[in-house]
């Protein structure tokens, strides 16, 4: 009979979530990307509206629309982003808008390397 190779046991939280809930799951690994894909635009949005030093009403004003609006696109939870807004809050903020396209060929390899 062959033996077992155990692992290690560990501690760390956020490797016995993944192996719990992700590990094997490509499904549940292409859903995290995208959650942390929103999270990335909802903070990059805060923290350039934090960096030029106004309010969420200000720019809500420069762009033409209500602070509430301001407020749903800088929540990590928020994935309805549009590339028009985007592009809003970018040139209100004296900014240009920049994509990249990066290839998806290893994208639940890249999101368990993440963790």
């Amino acid at each position: 009979m062959a033996a077992t190779i155990k692992q290690p046991k560990t501690n760390d939280a956020m490797k016995i979530i993944h192996k719990r809930y992700y590990e094997g799951r490509p499904e549940r690994l292409e859903s995290l990307q995208e959650e942390r894909e929103n999270a990335e635009i909802a903070r990059k949005i805060y923290d350039l509206r934090k960096e030029a030093g106004i309010t969420q009403k200000e720019l809500a004003e420069r762009i033409g629309t209500t602070p509430s609006v301001i407020s749903r696109l800088e929540d990590a939870d928020y994935d309805g982003h549009s590339f028009a807004m985007i592009r809003r809050i970018a040139a209100a903020l004296d900014r240009k808008v920049r994509i990249e396209f990066d290839p998806v060929t290893h994208r639940a390899q890249e999101t368990q390397s993440t963790l």
